[in-house]
């Protein structure tokens, strides 16, 4: 195979994308979750790479021998774990686009459309979600895409460790405290471990089970006034808008009234839920981000766009470019020296980017607003029918009020288990899991092991809800031997 062909790439890839429609076509054949053994995969394939050249017929061969039973089908129908991770037919034909310019786009110059589309888009779906003007890129924010939350997270607490440094000096950094909840994403834990902030100085404050483990503000502000007295200086907050565990909502506008009140940077992580909030009936739960001084949300959760599209905003960027931006010289040019353009390179860590805004570009254009509104109420109504099932059930519980596509339950253990359920419940994920038909994930909540069950893949119909839970039933009735609790 030549480098590159023009015939050769046309037949090559007609082969792959029939390749890929079939997988599609099959997918539900497959076990969601891969029943390997680690280290399969070096028992099957040679320990060193071929000499000379193999047949595209040979390799496709063995993805589907080898590489395919070690794949967890995460748009499987069938799939209901963690949070979803979106494909779609635009997605994929803006990532097939972008691997055929394969750009570097790390300032407007090595490919404007790159900056410029990518401008445009995250403004198109910030007016989506109604973010406040300052968010914009007509004003002194605007948007930038990131590859994760995690990435998002980590630059805007360095932004923000940064702001606090200039005001009070660099050696106040032992003195900087950042304040969460139990319940956010552990990706906050390890900005600060990278942005050097001493570990002792991370609050977690325990969420309220009552508010749907929601953090409440008087906890928050009982942290940061503990802290105050002892001469430390709080600097950051992180609040979540759907957390992994239950998908719940921190309350955004009383945080940031704080983070205001004592000049401090105010983050909303919205990875998971920020996509649902496209439609009016959710946007409530975005109250109070006109507070914010960022925000990030997922586009390749839940939002059809194929991995990875992470979208942040923030109100500021000079405070990104502050501290993130390096101009060695051979990276110089007139346009960025003349300031008249935007370099995503000191938005982010790397220096190096795709050209993510493409497929996210493709996405809304080829399916329009109505329709991904459609998209993600579809997925709450299926969730909201699993709901009621487990309601109805008698021998299941729902943990805590569902918000979204996350139905927290549980089997209920007879009274005589000394563990809480816990052993009862692995063991029903596990037999569930293993048997390939469906895939769930897990969480703990004030010390009890619940059962997560999200609706969000691509293909998931009623049907698929339904045969799930007829699953979860037959595997609870062997657990519990027939008996009714």
């Amino acid at each position: 195979m030549r480098p590159m062909d023009e015939e050769q790439l046309r037949e090559c890839g007609h082969r792959m994308v029939d390749f890929i429609a079939d997988y599609y076509k099959s997918i539900e054949t497959y076990p969601v979750l891969s029943q390997v053994q680690p280290g399969y995969l070096k028992e099957l394939l040679p320990d060193s790479a071929p000499n000379q050249p193999d047949t595209l017929d040979a390799l496709f061969d063995d993805i589907r021998e080898k590489i395919v039973p070690g794949v967890t089908h995460w748009q499987s129908p069938n799939y209901f774990a963690y949070y979803p991770s979106n494909s779609s037919t635009a997605g994929f034909l803006g990532e097939m686009l972008s691997a055929a310019f394969n750009i570097v786009g790390f300032s407007w110059i090595t490919s404007p459309a790159a900056t410029e589309l990518e401008v445009i888009v995250l403004d198109w779906v910030a007016k989506m979600l109604k973010l406040p003007s300052e968010f914009l890129s007509a004003a002194l924010g605007g948007g930038v895409i990131q590859g994760t939350a995690s990435e998002a997270i980590l630059v805007v607490l360095l932004s923000a460790r940064d702001r606090t440094l200039r005001k009070h000096g660099k050696k106040s950094l032992e003195k900087i405290v950042v304040y969460a909840s139990d319940q956010t994403h552990s990706a906050l834990k390890k900005a600060c471990q990278i942005a050097g902030i001493f570990p002792e100085n991370i609050r977690i404050v325990k969420a309220d089970c009552s508010m749907n483990y929601a953090v409440t503000p008087g906890a928050v502000s009982e942290a940061i006034s503990i802290d105050l007295s002892a001469g430390l200086i709080p600097f950051f907050i992180c609040a979540t808008v759907g957390t992994t565990s239950s998908s719940a909502v921190d309350p955004l506008h009383e945080l940031g009234q704080i983070a205001q009140a004592h000049d401090m940077w105010f983050h909303i992580d919205a990875a998971y839920a920020g996509s649902a909030c496209i439609c009016p009936e959710y946007r409530k739960y975005l109250n109070g981000v006109e507070e914010a001084d960022s925000f990030n949300m997922n586009a390749h959760k839940w939002f059809l766009t194929n991995f990875d599209c992470s979208l942040l905003w923030v109100k500021d960027r000079n405070y990104l470019i502050q501290a993130l931006s390096t101009n060695p010289e051979f990276l110089k040019n007139k346009a960025s020296q003349e300031n008249s353009v935007i370099d995503f390179k000191d938005w982010q860590i790397p220096l190096g980017r795709r050209f993510r805004s493409l497929k996210l570009w493709m996405v809304l254009r080829l399916y329009g607003v109505e329709n991904l509104q459609s998209y993600i109420r579809k997925h709450i109504q299926l969730a909201q029918h699993f709901e009621q099932l487990v309601i109805s059930d008698p021998r299941f519980e729902v943990v805590t009020p569902r918000n979204f596509s996350l139905v927290c339950f549980c089997l209920v253990p007879p009274t005589c288990e000394v563990d809480n359920g816990h052993k009862l419940n692995y063991d029903l994920m596990d037999s569930a899991n293993s048997s390939g038909k469906i895939f769930i994930s897990h969480t703990v909540l004030s010390g009890k092991f619940v059962l997560r069950f999200v609706v969000g893949a691509p293909l998931t119909e009623e049907q698929h809800v339904d045969a799930a839970w007829k699953l979860l039933q037959d595997e609870a009735t062997k657990l519990l031997g027939n008996v009714v609790q």
